[in-house]
């Protein structure tokens, strides 16, 4: 059985290290990246997307939008992350999978990542 491969789209290195450790612990492949356009640059699509919301210069709520109108996306679980708490009816409303807010407890992410993609 291949592992599951998570993308992390964060401009926040500290969270992006924190959860890449975490993930590769719990043996998933992980992929990072500080810029959402990248995500429309990849060769292969990861399994889950945990996405922050905003990223500089980048709203990640028009990333999840363009992602679920693609036929080769649409179907890609996607976890919206964001500092701000006020902001979960909006990340659901593009299309996220689920919403966490920042900061978060590691198990609560591991709990949506397995409901997700068990």
């Amino acid at each position: 059985m291949r592992n599951k491969k998570i993308m992390i789209a964060d401009d926040d290195p500290g969270i992006v290290d924190a959860v890449e450790m975490l993930l590769e612990f719990e043996g998933y492949d992980v992929a990072t990246t500080v810029s959402g356009a990248t995500v429309f640059q990849l060769d292969q699509l990861p399994d889950l997307l945990l996405l922050d919301i905003w990223m500089s210069g980048e709203d990640g709520r028009d990333i999840c939008k363009q992602l679920k109108a693609q036929d080769t996306t649409s179907s890609l679980p996607i976890i919206m992350i964001s500092a701000s708490r006020d902001i979960k009816s909006s990340a659901m409303e593009a299309g996220a999978d689920d919403f966490l807010a920042k900061p978060f407890e590691m198990d609560e992410l591991l709990k949506k990542i397995e409901a997700l993609i068990g």
